[in-house]
């Protein structure tokens, strides 16, 4: 059965399909009909408008959503920088904390679980390209949390749109739109500026999180399959509007912004979640890994990673994507007389890989555990280890499942992807012998056919030409 069965039940109720237009109310009445912004907001509401794209943006591309809230968000004192001799998820401009651009084989074991900080300042970035002030590029995240954010406080990110990948623990939050319960074996989206807030009902959470600087996340076009494959626009699952009503300036919160990187904090007498109802197309959303419909071969080779691809954000060359998010569930083999583990490649795509659980099928030994990643740069080579290669060589090529218990992705991206200070030394898990475990020991097994009497007498003219495999020449 498509879905996975969680620990924690559901507790909120959503709104199903992907970049479809939704409008819901937590009142009656409290959205306008057959106008955005009419002179006076029903309930005594205001119109806000909260625009992802620009305004003039294809319509297919288009993004915003239609807010009536208690007081608009524009309703705080001015933003002062925060901790800003510690708190920098933009190293371009933190000369004494570089990108390493680096073409070695990376691996990481299993983050650490840090139950001191909150949701904000367990991010830590250990990979990215681009800058996030020119839209351009990703950064990739560990986030480590063990506390709830402060009751009074929200955090939205003007740098880009969150894909949250839970490895361990559940994540409340709530945003400006209504509410996500989000558990391991399910991902979300945040988009840029959406205020929330993050509570952790089941104790100390770990993850992965891919920050979209460039455009949104989409669903892949899906070609020749068809029209029913890979994630289903059905299952993806947006809030419904819920709002908290505490304005009468009694109480004080804070709303946190990562600004480039950098983190500022302004205060305000009202809380920031008072929005009533809301109409578009701009929205959190999360979506049930286990629902994804795997496709593959079912005669002979297998396909390239791409047919595993939940969502992508496509460069301005189509084709080729500043980030997919990528997935290796459970499923199927039964291709013939095929290598059937990923082939030895080296990608023009950077490849940073996460484990959410189980054991993932193309390695063997502990050394890809869950809670710890990869990093296969561009153009440099990987593939299976020896011990996978030698078994994968000789298994007997019967139709087999695997991955099972098992939750394997990557975020792929046509960038080089450089690694920060805290993710190649900080953190100290960076294994130093990952090339040695798992390429080295592999053997040459190359072995050259002995030549007959009779392939001599003929000579090499002779012998191609009669296989016919080019013609004879003289």
């Amino acid at each position: 059965m498509p879905v996975t069965d969680f620990k924690v039940p559901e507790k909120y109720n959503y709104q199903n399909g992907f970049n479809s237009y939704h409008e819901t109310e937590a009142v009656d009445g409290a959205l306008p009909i057959g106008a955005n912004n009419p002179q006076k907001a029903p309930l005594g509401l205001y119109n806000e408008k909260l625009s992802g794209t620009a305004f003039t943006a294809p319509r297919h591309e288009n993004q915003q959503t239609w807010l009536y809230r208690i007081l608009p968000a524009s309703a705080h004192s001015p933003f002062e920088p925060r901790e800003s001799s510690t708190y920098n998820t933009n190293p371009e401009n933190k000369p004494h904390e570089k990108i390493h651009q680096i073409p070695n084989q990376l691996r990481w074991d299993p983050f650490d679980l840090d139950k001191s900080v909150d949701w904000v300042h367990s991010l830590h970035l250990v990979a990215g390209a681009g800058d996030p002030t020119m839209k351009s590029g990703l950064g990739i995240f560990i986030y480590a949390a063990g506390k709830d954010m402060d009751a009074q406080d929200a955090f939205y990110s003007a740098d880009g749109d969150f894909l949250i990948v839970p490895q361990h623990g559940v994540l409340d939050i709530q945003t400006e739109l209504g509410k996500l319960l989000v558990r391991p074996n399910e991902v979300c989206v945040i988009p840029r500026g959406v205020r929330y807030r993050v509570t952790l009902p089941e104790g100390p959470v770990r993850g992965y999180i891919c920050e979209l600087y460039q455009n949104h996340f989409t669903l892949p076009d899906l070609g020749p399959m068809g029209s029913n494959a890979l994630a289903n626009e059905r299952d993806f699952q947006a809030p419904v509007a819920s709002f908290d009503e505490d304005n009468d300036g009694k109480t004080t919160y804070t709303i946190l912004s990562k600004f480039a990187g950098h983190l500022f904090a302004a205060k305000q007498n009202h809380t920031p979640f008072d929005v009533v109802a809301w109409h578009g197309n701009y929205y959190p959303y999360k979506y049930d890994l286990g629902r994804f419909n795997t496709m593959g071969s079912i005669s002979y080779d297998h396909p390239d990673p791409s047919i595993f691809t939940v969502l992508t954000a496509q460069s301005d060359h189509p084709g080729t994507a500043i980030a997919d998010f990528v997935i290796f569930p459970p499923r199927w083999l039964v291709q013939e007389d095929t290598f059937r583990p990923p082939w030895y490649h080296r990608n023009t795509m950077s490849e940073f890989m996460g484990l959410i659980g189980g054991q993932y099928d193309a390695k063997t030994g502990g050394g890809f555990q869950p809670a710890g990643a990869s990093l296969h740069n561009v153009m440099s080579a990987h593939g299976p280890d020896a011990a996978t290669h030698e078994k994968a060589s000789t298994a007997d090529l019967k139709p087999m499942k695997v991955g099972e218990g098992s939750m394997a992705f990557m975020f792929e991206s046509c960038l080089m992807v450089g690694v920060t200070e805290w993710g190649l030394k900080k953190c100290a898990k960076v294994q130093s012998d990952y090339n040695a475990e798992s390429w080295e020991p592999l053997k040459p097994r190359f072995k050259r056919p002995e030549k007959s009497s009779n392939d001599v007498s003929q000579g090499i003219e002779g012998k191609i030409g009669d296989k016919g495999q080019v013609p004879h020449w003289t």
